[in-house]
């Protein structure tokens, strides 16, 4: 459980990525284990559930099966005792997930936590008019400037490329995902200020240069909680639940993973992927092209539950619920 909140940090205060913690079902656990949990993520484009990291419990049985024990901790007069394992697991699919909900059609947009760099410093305003001294006295500023945000310690860098317009520089690193660009040109240093460039919604901002140092920080905490938040309310908005068959599929088919009372019977479990691989009164919904139709397998049970009503009866079998499980389809 440790590890498990340590990678729920991970998705949420780093990357920006809601995710759902809870325990998996006996078929979709590790096998052999005595339970698995996870956090789940939702990718808004495509309305699929995604495992972000699991820790397993195995409890004694690969050491009994490898013969690992310990010492007793009662004396060593006691027999040696198998010792209990857990096994956990966050990879590079990470970075895939904070990339699918992100990301955008100008490309990559990156959470200023885990971005190489926060910010690229642009000269503008250089044409063929400009003088040398002109000339030299922008590119002297944007190199003062990304020296000063250096010392301050934020991760900067910049863009002095000749053969490229402004304008193509901007596409660049908006394909790169990069936090902030700032634009810093003749106007510019003559108002003793600088142009901020947001890559989550394009917002700019004039900041004075003379407040460049608490200005900039508070702006990248902005837009790290605006990303958090909007991809937050997607996932809230898309977490549905339901109590009855009959609505289960047409809910999935809006883009939605699914809350439903459920049984906890592997069998049943099974039933739902199936039923749900059906489209429900010929209802056509949007699949992407390399994934084509299928059922909701269940993702976890969530630790936070919703109350069960008195009587509650599973969505899709007869049984009494005995929790709330999040189904949806995945990755």
């Amino acid at each position: 459980m440790y590890i498990l909140e340590l990678y729920r940090r991970v998705y949420e205060e780093l990357l920006a990525v809601p995710v759902v913690p809870g325990t998996k079902t006996e078929n979709e656990k590790f096998a052999g284990g005595k339970y698995t949990t996870s956090v789940e993520g939702y990718i808004p484009a495509t309305g699929r559930g995604i495992q972000g990291a699991t820790s397993h419990h195995l409890g004694q049985n690969f050491s009994k099966m490898f013969q690992i024990s310990v010492e007793n901790p009662e004396g060593k007069d006691k027999p040696k005792v198998f010792a209990n394992q857990t096994s956990w697991g966050i990879s590079t699919r990470s970075i895939g997930v904070m990339v699918m909900i992100h990301s955008d059609n100008k490309g990559l947009v990156i959470p200023p936590k885990v971005s190489q760099f926060q910010v690229v410093v642009i000269p503008v305003g250089v044409t063929a008019k400009t003088s040398k001294e002109e000339k030299e006295n922008i590119y002297e500023s944007c190199k003062s400037l990304e020296k000063q945000l250096k010392e301050a310690g934020i991760r900067t860098t910049s863009d002095y490329r000749e053969n490229y317009s402004p304008g193509w520089k901007f596409s660049n690193w908006e394909l790169k995902g990069l936090p902030v660009r700032l634009e810093l040109g003749p106007k510019d240093i003559a108002n003793g200020s600088v142009l901020a460039v947001r890559r989550d919604n394009g917002a700019k901002v004039s900041i004075k240069l003379s407040e460049i140092e608490t200005k900039l920080p508070e702006l990248l905490d902005d837009i790290q909680k605006s990303l958090f938040l909007a991809a937050k309310k997607k996932f809230d908005t898309h977490r549905v639940i339901v109590d009855e068959w009959k609505d289960f599929v047409h809910v999935l088919n809006q883009k939605n993973v699914i809350l439903a009372p459920w049984c906890g019977v592997p069998e049943c479990e099974d039933n739902i992927k199936k039923e749900s691989a059906r489209k429900d009164d010929g209802e056509e919904f949007e699949v992407d092209e390399k994934a084509p139709s299928m059922g909701a397998k269940s993702l976890c049970t969530p630790f936070e539950q919703p109350k069960l009503k008195p009587g509650q009866k599973c969505v899709l079998c007869d049984k009494p619920a005995v929790n709330y499980t999040l189904f949806g389809r995945s990755y």
